[in-house]
C-alpha cells in the first residue's frame, strides 16, 4: 500500500487485513511506523492495529519500522509479533530509504533488537539490495555473508533476503540460499522477491529448491518499494507463489476460499 499515491481509507485497510487474517498465512505485514510526511499512506497504522480482529486467526502481525522512534511505537502494540527493519547493504539506498548510513543503521538494529527482546517481540531483518543494486555501490556475495554474520552475532533469528529492484538471477538466489543456510543454520532465511510477470517462476524455484520455505508475497503483486527507482518491478504476487506450491503438491494449509475473497477485495482496494 505504501507506494500508492492516493490514500486508502482506514476502514478499507482494516476490512482488507481482516480478510487476509482469515486465510491462514503465517505472518501479515499490517502497517509501517514511518514518517507520515515521507510515507503518508501509513499515517493510520496505529488506528488500523487497534481495530483489526485477530480472533480465530493463527496469523501473526508484522510492522515495518525504519528508525528507533518507529520501533518504540510498534512495541507498544500487544498484537504485533514482529518488527521488520530494512537494512540495505547499498550505502546509497540505505541513506535514501532510512536517512542513515549503513553504520548508523547497524547501531539502530542493535537498539531495536534489544527493544524487541525487552518487549516480547522478534526483529526481522530485510537485507535490502541483497542480490545487487543499480546504484554503483560495491556488491558481491561476500558482502551479504559479512552482514549476515554480524546480524547472527547479535542474535537475529530471521533474515529475509530482499531483491528490492528485481536484479536477482536464479544463480545468485540459489547460491545465497544454499550457502547461507548451511553456514548459519540457526537463522531462518526468507525470500522477499520483486519480480515482473515473465520471470517469477525461475526465481521462486531457485529459492525453494535451495531450502527457502519463507516467502513474502502481495496479492496481484501490488506495491513495491516507494524509494526504489523502478516502478515496474512489483512485489511477488501471492497467487503465483500458491500456484507454484500447488504444482509441486506442497500443502500450504491455507483456506483457498478465503484467499479468493481477499483477491476479489484487492481489486477494490488497489484502484
Amino acid at each position: 500500500m505504501q507506494g500508492f499515491s492516493h490514500f486508502i481509507s482506514t476502514e478499507k485497510k482494516i476490512e482488507y487485513l481482516n480478510s487476509l487474517l482469515k486465510v491462514g498465512f503465517d505472518t501479515i505485514d499490517a502497517g509501517s511506523f514511518v514518517s507520515p510526511r515521507i510515507i503518508p499512506q501509513m499515517r493510520d497504522t496505529e488506528e488500523v492495529l487497534q481495530s483489526i480482529d485477530l480472533k480465530g486467526s493463527k496469523s501473526k502481525l508484522l510492522t515495518i519500522i525504519a528508525n528507533t522512534k518507529g520501533a518504540e511505537m510498534a512495541v507498544k502494540h500487544n498484537n504485533v509479533s514482529y518488527l521488520g527493519f530494512p537494512f540495505s547493504i547499498s550505502e546509497t539506498f540505505q541513506i535514501r530509504n532510512t536517512n542513515s548510513t549503513i553504520a548508523q543503521s547497524f547501531e539502530r538494529v542493535k537498539y531495536i533488537h534489544s527493544l524487541c527482546k525487552d518487549n516480547g517481540k522478534e526483529l526481522v531483518i530485510y537485507i535490502s539490495m541483497g542480490f545487487g543494486n543499480p546504484y554503483g555501490d560495491a556488491w558481491n556475495t561476500d558482502v551479504v555473508d559479512e552482514w549476515t554474520e554480524k546480524m547472527g552475532e547479535l542474535g537475529i533469528n530471521i533474515i529475509s533476503l530482499s531483491d528490492t529492484v528485481g536484479v536477482a538471477t536464479p544463480d545468485s538466489i540459489a547460491y545465497l540460499f544454499s550457502h547461507l543456510q548451511k553456514k548459519y543454520p540457526q537463522i531462518e532465511f526468507g525470500a522477499h522477491l520483486h519480480t515482473r510477470k515473465d520471470n517469477w517462476r525461475e526465481r521462486v524455484e531457485a529459492a525453494y529448491e535451495n531450502g527457502c520455505t519463507r516467502f513474502d508475497g502481495a496479492i496481484n503483486g501490488f506495491g513495491g518499494c516507494p524509494m526504489a527507482d523502478d516502478d515496474l518491478v512489483g512485489n511477488m504476487p501471492t497467487e503465483f507463489l500458491l500456484q507454484y506450491m500447488n504444482e509441486k503438491n506442497i500443502d500450504t494449509g491455507l483456506d483457498m476460499q478465503a484467499f479468493e475473497k481477499s483477491m476479489f477485495m484487492a481489486s477494490s482496494v488497489f484502484i
